[in-house]
């Protein structure tokens, strides 16, 4: 099986804009929950929480008066936010990343959909309340669609990560003909060693040129008179 990703950018009505963004809240409130949860269980037992445990408590909370809100929120959503949870814990055990954080309200929000996700014209349907959203395909959805991340940029943007999956090998790694390593450095842009030599690479120090340019554009319009036509 082969697995290509694809960015969408999508346009919700203003109804659909506020939906989601209840639920971006939802979503982030049920990380922090999880992630003060995970902690508070390793300071008192020294043993985490799995990802089964921790969705247990989703139904305990359902039922609670303060958090019957949770059950508006489509509820493969906060399952896949466990997920996600989780991995973010492998990969600090494993080195790969730093120590799952708080989220914000004011950094990007996402939230994922793991399934039931349709192409309709050029629209995306998504289940429960949020329905179909106009969306811009600039190419044509290849594969089952296996998973859908929604996510809205600080100033407001809203965006779709697919993930699709179809028949077909993926490509396998080849070791045969020459291994050449590339080291990037300051004073020299590139160093190649191979086998016989070593190659270097000058650097343009295109940044610094554009630096000088600058400075001296702008010595000059400081000498300029704020409303005439020479500035």
């Amino acid at each position: 099986m082969q697995h290509y990703a694809i960015k969408v950018r999508l346009y919700p009505t203003i109804k659909q804009q506020q939906i989601l963004v209840q639920h971006f809240g939802c979503a982030r409130w049920w990380w922090n929950y999880g992630l003060n949860l995970c902690l508070e269980t390793y300071q008192s037992t020294g043993k985490g929480l799995t990802r089964a445990a921790l969705n247990e408590f989703l139904p305990k909370l359902k039922k609670q008066q303060e958090t019957a809100w949770l059950k508006e929120f489509y509820s493969q959503v906060l399952q896949a936010n466990t997920l996600h949870l989780m991995a973010a814990y492998k990969n600090f055990f494993y080195g790969r990343a730093k120590y799952p954080r708080f989220k914000a309200k004011k950094n990007r929000q996402s939230i994922p959909y793991p399934q039931s996700i349709k192409v309709v014209d050029n629209s995306l349907k998504f289940p429960g309340s949020v329905g179909v959203v106009k969306a811009k395909l600039h190419r044509p959805m290849e594969g089952v669609i296996k998973t859908v991340a929604v996510s809205m940029t600080p100033s407001g943007k809203y965006y779709t990560t697919i993930l699709t999956e179809r028949e077909g090998d993926n490509p396998t790694a080849k070791n045969e003909g020459k291994v050449a390593g590339i080291d990037l450095g300051l004073k020299d842009f590139t160093i190649v060693p191979d086998v016989r030599k070593t190659s270097k690479f000058a650097n343009a120090k295109h940044l610094s040129k554009h630096e000088r340019n600058l400075k001296k554009k702008q010595q000059k319009l400081a000498r300029k008179i704020k409303g005439s036509n020479s500035r």
